[in-house]
């Protein structure tokens, strides 16, 4: 069923396809409608979900550990300030083994106050334990939310499904609604190995000291394994709902020399951009990044190995290095005999316009350039 659905709705009923069993959320712009399309679900008996509502951002991700730790499926989604009031519990869903899917909105941080899009709330919390997956366009968010349920209750870590604030959340696309019997094949319920059982008490995420180490390798372990079975499952997914993302998007980029990095809805302005400099006979090619948890490095290296220039362009700012992106791509080629330099811009922070034009004067920037590791810049005046 194809709808003309906003970024929110789209992961809205995404969610409402995955048959969450507790959902609990905190309003805050510009997540809120994603909770309101659920609440009129909820509501109208279209989806059999407990809505807990709460006093706080802290108190719906502590709803949801409880809920989880009972051993049933939850949803929550929130932004920005609401995101960093969660992040002692963010920790301990990841480090607790939940398989929580959480829908982030991405909006810029104060001080001072902005409510446009940046990628610094969930950058912040990138070192949590949780899968971190960037989308695109609004049929990607729908399709992630499902993706995102079936490879954490794999293996068992939360996962953290991000668009960008109003150029996604509030951008109207049309938008493929899968069948809910072929969610349901793909997503089986969730039954789960360990969870809290009044009938067969016992503790866990008790105090640890000698075993702590042990718990966090594992924790880490099981992150790689998430990275091992990505392509399994998107393969599954493709052959059910006919379309499929991986961890990285290649656009252009066969006989590219210089390469744009890219994550979210600034991919979709670099493919417009590049398309502008083939015209011009320039050999320019696009990286998306959509799975930055864990990071896809070997996808990394295999399409840049060997290019004259990588330009990573930031929403995001780790402040006194840099763009988080170009320290992670540059920490990914490390080693390589064949590493291209990785020039890093930071953009678009606050909802600052990033347009082709941006784009290409950043290009145009390092092509005469000599190579320089320190941020440059896009549109500060």
């Amino acid at each position: 069923m194809i709808k003309i659905l906003e970024g929110t709705h789209a992961a809205a009923y995404g969610a409402k396809l995955c048959r969450p069993e507790v959902i609990s959320a905190y309003p805050i712009s510009p997540q809120t409608s994603i909770i309101e399309k659920l609440c009129v679900f909820v509501d109208k008996g279209e989806l059999d979900a407990s809505f807990i509502k709460v006093e706080s951002e802290h108190s719906a991700l502590a709803v949801c550990i409880a809920a989880q730790g009972a051993g049933v499926r939850t949803f929550t989604a929130t932004s920005s300030q609401g995101l960093a009031l969660m992040h002692e519990l963010v920790h301990w869903a990841g480090g607790g083994r939940l398989p929580i899917v959480m829908v982030n909105v991405n909006r810029a941080l104060g001080a001072p106050w902005c409510i446009k899009a940046d990628q610094q709330d969930s950058m912040s919390q990138r070192d949590t334990g949780w899968l971190q997956f960037y989308c695109e366009n609004n049929q990607e968010v729908l399709d992630t939310v499902i993706l995102a349920y079936r490879i954490s209750e794999m293996v068992q870590l939360p996962s953290m499904v991000c668009m960008d604030a109003f150029l996604t959340s509030h951008v109207s696309e049309a938008v493929d609604i899968p069948d809910q019997e072929d969610v349901d094949a793909f997503l089986p319920k969730y039954e789960p190995e360990v969870f809290l059982d009044l009938d067969n008490p016992y503790n866990i995420w008790q105090s640890a000291v000698e075993q702590f180490l042990q718990y966090k390798y594992i924790q880490h372990k099981a992150m790689e394994q998430a990275e091992e079975i990505l392509e399994d499952v998107e393969s599954e997914f493709k052959d059910i709902f006919g379309r499929s993302y991986g961890a990285v998007k290649e656009y252009r980029c066969e006989d590219a020399k210089i390469i744009l990095v890219a994550m979210g809805s600034m991919s979709g302005t670099a493919r417009h951009m590049v398309d502008q400099c083939r015209e011009r006979g320039e050999k320019v090619g696009v990286l998306g990044i959509r799975r930055f948890r864990p990071f896809p490095t070997a996808e990394i290296r295999g399409t840049l190995s060997g290019r004259k220039r990588v330009v990573v362009v930031d929403r995001n700012i780790s402040f006194g290095q840099g763009g988080v992106g170009a320290l992670e791509v540059r920490n990914s080629l490390y080693g390589m005999p064949d590493a291209p330099p990785v020039f890093g811009f930071v953009a678009g922070l606050g909802g600052a316009d990033v347009t082709p034009e941006h784009l290409a004067e950043a290009l145009e920037n390092v092509s005469t350039k000599e190579y320089d590791m320190r941020p440059q810049w896009i549109g500060v005046k």
